[in-house]
């Protein structure tokens, strides 16, 4: 018995130890966890700031986002506005250009017309031999076909006054 009594007793004698030691043990291994949590916690927390800040900057983002589609919805608009304008005004020029092609092709036209129905200068002075018949020819040729009559034509009046003085010089000498 008495070893029942020894072994008791020894273990009587290590159990408040190993309790300490326990305690001790558990003690260092709160402190670890606390220490852990307060880690935990703090990168909780960090984790949190910059979520919020992740969110802002989203937030932000999206805000610049919608800014710049309303300017480029805006400058669409813009240039829209200006195509239709310059398609209508090209079309507008394309009228006029158009319209002096065809009255250019008139010009032309009338003038080649004119032209042809000028008489030379020498039909009209046909038979003057001396000064003073070739003043009355001139008189009522000019009478007769001055651009304010209704006969008149300015380029018969050119050719009537070329030959005029061609022959005048002629006479002269």
């Amino acid at each position: 018995m008495s070893q029942a009594r020894t072994a008791e007793e020894d273990r009587n004698a290590v159990f408040p130890g190993w309790c300490f030691n326990e305690t001790v043990e558990m003690e260092r291994s709160r402190q670890a966890l606390e220490e852990e949590r307060r880690d935990l916690e703090q990168q909780r927390r960090q984790l949190e700031k910059e979520r919020e800040e992740f969110e802002r900057r989203i937030a932000w983002e999206d805000q610049r986002m919608e800014r710049e589609q309303q300017l480029f919805d805006m400058k669409l608009r813009i240039l829209e506005d200006e195509l239709q304008k310059f398609a209508a005004e090209k079309q507008h020029f394309e009228q006029q250009k158009a319209f002096y092609d065809r009255v250019n092709e008139f010009q032309t036209r009338h003038e080649e017309e004119a032209d042809a129905n000028v008489v030379r200068g020498e039909l009209f002075f046909i038979g003057v031999e001396n000064e003073t018949s070739l003043k009355k020819r001139y008189k009522d040729l000019i009478k007769i076909y001055h651009p304010d009559n209704a006969n008149g034509d300015k380029s018969t009046i050119q050719e009537i006054n070329n030959e005029y003085q061609k022959l005048r010089m002629a006479l002269e000498a």
